[in-house]
């Protein structure tokens, strides 16, 4: 990737503390090129209305855009039908849409959904409040020493009382990228529905909801270059037809007495309330930034960056490297010697490199790897070999403090 793509994202030529900044946080969020911004910018000078219903040019202008952006979220993902894209706040909203709504509709007491150990809370919360609720369980798909699924235990967690799988497509801890089309492939041979969280996969490589037969897929805007708040859950219509409204009110309506209220078609059953319509449209241009880098593109020059970085962070003494999958995205999570997380990254921070610190919101993973937290670092395409080397040389310098 060269110097013009890394001027499109104004804030990578921010100073940190004196220091050119090195943004490795990408994980947590991706920075934004210029175009995504002067789009929301763009949409409330000269469009901003409240669409759908509205009679006036401007609502009908800004009903189009909204719309023409779930088209390009379709096109995106190949999905067969714009209907079966529905606008949420993000990933998180996305999963709760279906532990609610998938639940309430199809589950008894006594049914089961298959997690993985690998789960954000995100993907695992939701499901434990449905579980409390309408006496469910949880079971969990064990994970092997290298970071990936145990694929032979996976098998044998199905009963005849499995209702639904839902799985990461990409660890955000370990960088797994997980066979999701034997995954769901395994699933449909017992008749169970699959969820994928795209969170950290939407961004990294070429997603096909129809070549994958994935029944639901959620992802974040701001995980892909887009606004926060915006997200996209895609589910096969026959699922969404079938399934009950998440919230109530607004757009989610056709008619409403005080006796009985008809719910819309979709996708407009499962988005109450104003959309997010500045938001949707400025998802669209980073999705279409994106397909005009291009994704096999992107994907080939992040794999260098991880495979560089891997062997560069691996001449530190001391250094464990967590997840060692042989199909990985673009994150490395690591811990030198004794020196804690916190320390590493408060002093990484110092030298201008912005890493992740914690558990990630993957508690239960890290319990399974008999740790409290790792660092993390995670690249995008605007990231360079000469930032690794800046990480690189920053941790060696942390871990001479620390006498490591």
């Amino acid at each position: 990737m060269n110097e013009t793509i890394r001027n499109d994202f104004p804030i990578l030529q921010r100073m940190v503390y004196g220091k050119p900044l090195v943004y490795l946080d990408n994980a947590a969020t991706t920075q934004k090129p210029r175009s995504v911004v002067e789009k929301i910018r763009e949409e409330y000078y000269n469009v901003n209305a409240n669409i759908h219903r509205g009679v006036h040019f401007l609502s009908q202008q800004a009903t189009e855009a909204h719309e023409e952006a779930r088209r390009t979220v379709q096109r995106f993902i190949n999905a067969a039908k714009p209907e079966e894209i529905i606008f949420t706040r993000g990933t998180t909203e996305s999963i709760n849409l279906i532990a609610s709504s998938f639940v309430y509709e199809f589950m008894s007491p006594g049914d089961e959904i298959i997690l993985s150990g690998m789960e954000h809370h995100s993907n695992i919360v939701p499901w434990q409040i449905q579980a409390a609720r309408y006496d469910i369980s949880v079971k969990v798909i064990p994970i092997t020493e290298s970071g990936e699924l145990d694929m032979e235990a996976f098998v044998r967690l199905f009963t005849g009382k499995t209702k639904l799988v839902s799985v990461t497509h990409t660890s955000n801890v370990l960088g797994t990228i997980n066979p999701v089309k034997d995954i769901i492939r395994i699933s449909h041979e017992h008749n169970v529905p699959v969820l994928i969280d795209g969170a950290q996969a939407v961004a990294h490589q070429t997603v096909d909801v129809q070549d994958s037969d994935a029944d639901f897929y959620a992802f974040s805007g701001h995980k892909i270059y887009g606004p926060t708040g915006i997200g996209v859950l895609y589910g096969k219509e026959r699922w969404l037809d079938k399934m009950p409204p998440y919230q109530g009110g607004g757009e989610m309506i056709a008619s409403v007495s005080f006796e009985k209220t008809k719910f819309n078609d979709l996708p407009f059953k499962f988005e109450a309330g104003t959309p997010d319509y500045i938001g949707s449209t400025a998802l669209a241009v980073a999705l279409n930034y994106i397909r005009n880098i291009g994704l096999p593109e992107i994907t080939a020059y992040e794999d260098n960056l991880l495979r560089y970085a891997t062997e560069r962070l691996k001449t530190i003494k001391g250094m464990r490297i967590f997840g060692q999958s042989r199909n990985k995205s673009g994150v490395i999570s690591f811990l030198v010697g004794d020196i804690h997380p916190y320390d590493m990254g408060m002093l990484l921070d110092r030298l201008g490199i912005a890493v992740r610190t914690g558990h990630h919101c993957a508690e239960p993973l890290m319990h399974l790897m008999g740790i409290e937290g790792t660092v993390r670092a995670s690249f995008a395409f605007y990231n360079t070999m000469e930032e690794i080397d800046l990480l690189t040389a920053g941790i060696e310098q942390v871990s001479r403090m620390f006498r490591v």
